[in-house]
């Protein structure tokens, strides 16, 4: 794979990115987070609930910014995605999601990007969307922050795939930690398979 870096802004779940090791910790609250009302939330308390769960609405946050420049508040985002149906919200206050068909539907039809959710999605296919010029939310398990070797599962968290080598994948986690694992993280691909469901949503440019 000839080297590739798309020139994608970040933006992580939390409102502030350097909280995120704090929060995940549970050393600092996401209610705290000074800059919470930057999401739409109607309260702390709102932004809280949603926070945690932000992970696909970052990766399509980072999306729109790359190719139309704008950064719409990430719980309106949510909002728009559970009236879509990618989100299911029970009266308990469980929520499914993000569930990729509808969500891509809604990514096409809502912001006019090319959006298709692929099950299975396999690394070759990662490597040939990004030397297309397009971008790829994958579902991989949160521990691919640390690259921790012994992962209990896979999936159940997304990240933006913004370009990669023969060596290794770059990756924007929306819930990485300030010291390397947010922006341009370095996954191996030979570490990939622990982590990586199999599954994603790829985006590209209406012409892309």
């Amino acid at each position: 794979m000839k080297p590739i870096t798309h020139q994608v802004p970040y933006h992580a779940q939390w409102e502030s990115p350097e909280l995120v090791p704090g929060i995940l910790a549970g050393t600092a609250l996401a209610v705290d987070d000074p800059l919470w009302a930057r999401s739409g939330a109607a309260d702390e308390e709102e932004y809280e609930y949603w926070s945690w769960r932000l992970c696909g609405v970052a990766c399509l946050r980072m999306a729109l910014d790359y190719w139309w420049g704008v950064s719409p508040p990430a719980v309106r985002l949510a909002e728009e995605c559970l009236a879509a149906g990618a989100y299911v919200r029970h009266p308990d206050g469980r929520l499914d999601g993000l569930i990729h068909r509808p969500f891509a539907e809604y990514v096409r039809t809502r912001w006019g990007l090319y959006a298709d959710a692929r099950s299975p999605l396999p690394e070759s296919g990662i490597q040939e969307e990004l030397a297309a010029g397009r971008l790829v939310m994958l579902s991989v398990h949160p521990s691919i922050r640390t690259l921790d070797p012994d992962p209990p599962r896979q999936g159940g968290h997304l990240v933006l795939a913004v370009g990669g080598s023969d060596r290794e994948l770059l990756i924007h986690n929306p819930s990485g930690y300030p010291d390397g694992s947010q922006s341009y993280a370095r996954v191996p691909w030979e570490a990939l398979p622990l982590y990586y469901a199999g599954r994603g949503i790829v985006l590209g440019s209406p012409s892309v």
